[in-house]
């Protein structure tokens, strides 16, 4: 078949676009992660003096990273609609995220919906795949304290272990009030099977748009962050949340993703934007910890629980393109999630502002030095 000349220049536009965002991206990770871990160099004293001023302003410099991160979608047109429950409500209490994985976008995603929820982003903890920690943001995760994974049955009760210790060493130390992860172990395509075949031999359900959850790091993260008594109220609908005075983990938000047609949008895309605008949907669930059991069999059944209802969720969506009302309602609410341009850009020439300081800073040294 004849390529015509406008598929020709529509092709050549695409190339080029995504060259420019490339390269705009590059430049990008240049100028702001050695800034970030320059800026947490020159603190090093306050860290001394006082921890937990460090930490807020390394949690405000984190928070910008990851808008810079959510910027280069938001510009190709990859916006998020929020269902459900209202996490907002909960986002300067402690929570534990659960959320279903299906590509490297999924990260993006999280990373700019989570923007405008109030100090989660600065103050929240990842758990990653080990693999992360080689990635240009690997060396900011390892400063502001997010854990890396490593999978495989080999690894997993000395990887508890290592989780249950750094929980209790960095977790309260530097005020961290949200953990992020993803319990299935690794992407939807490379699980199915196996998930599928374990199911089968198990008598559970069989799932097509998740995979059964493994248990090992939701247990330590309740096991360690759960106080001995917890305060919470259901918050699904127009549910008012409890004011709470108690300290420790107080809710599980069990977060969905979904994708048009179910086609993820990966890192990759999010950074070259070769794709149409895509809008992603998240629906969150909020369940208090109290209500979360604590027995390894009960809190099995429950975890699995979540993801059947996932799989309802999803399967609802992909017919539908909608996901369904909350118990209590008769129509399904949703929201839009937005990102203020200008606060971008702000954030965007501070680093490369903060680029060219630290670039003048070291040619001043070399030249008195050299």
């Amino acid at each position: 078949m004849a390529v015509t000349v406008e598929q020709a220049r529509r092709v050549g536009y695409t190339c080029l676009k995504a060259l420019l965002r490339f390269a705009f991206m590059v430049a990008n990770n240049l100028v702001a992660i050695p800034s970030y871990v320059l800026y947490l160099i020159m603190l090093q004293p306050l860290r001394v003096l006082d921890s937990e001023s460090f930490w807020y302003i390394e949690g405000v410099l984190f928070k910008w990273l990851l808008a810079m991160v959510a910027s280069w979608g938001w510009w190709a047109g990859y916006t998020v609609v929020e269902w459900g429950d209202d996490v907002k409500a909960v986002s300067e209490d402690e929570a534990m995220v659960l959320v279903n994985h299906q590509a490297t976008g999924d990260v993006c995603t999280l990373m700019m919906c989570l923007q405008d929820k109030g100090t989660v982003v600065r103050q929240m903890m990842w758990l990653m795949d080990h693999i992360f920690k080689y990635t240009n943001f690997g060396i900011v995760s390892l400063i502001h304290g997010d854990f890396f994974i490593r999978q495989g049955r080999a690894h997993r009760d000395q990887q508890l272990v290592l989780l249950k210790e750094h929980l209790e060493k960095y977790y309260r130390s530097r005020n961290r009030k949200w953990i992020v992860l993803f319990p299935e172990g690794g992407f939807l395509r490379k699980r199915r099977e196996t998930s599928q075949a374990f199911a089968k031999k198990n008598n559970l359900p069989f799932l097509k748009h998740v995979t059964l959850p493994r248990l090992g790091a939701t247990q330590v993260i309740l096991k360690t962050l759960v106080a001995p008594q917890e305060n919470g109220t259901p918050a699904g609908g127009d549910a008012v949340i409890k004011e709470s005075k108690s300290k420790g983990l107080q809710w599980v938000i069990d977060t969905t993703i979904a994708y048009p047609k179910g086609e993820p949008i990966d890192i990759q895309t999010w950074i070259l934007g070769y794709r149409q605008p895509t809008v992603t949907h998240v629906h969150y669930r909020i369940f208090p910890v109290k209500d979360v059991p604590a027995e390894p069999e009960a809190l099995t059944h429950w975890l699995y629980q979540r993801f059947i209802e996932k799989e309802d969720l999803l399967t609802h969506f992909y017919e539908t393109g909608a996901f369904p009302p909350l118990q209590g309602q008769t129509k399904a609410i949703s929201r839009e999630m937005t990102l203020s341009n200008l606060w971008l850009v702000g954030i965007q020439s501070l680093a490369f502002l903060s680029g060219g300081m630290w670039y003048c800073i070291f040619q001043y040294f070399y030249h008195c030095l050299f």
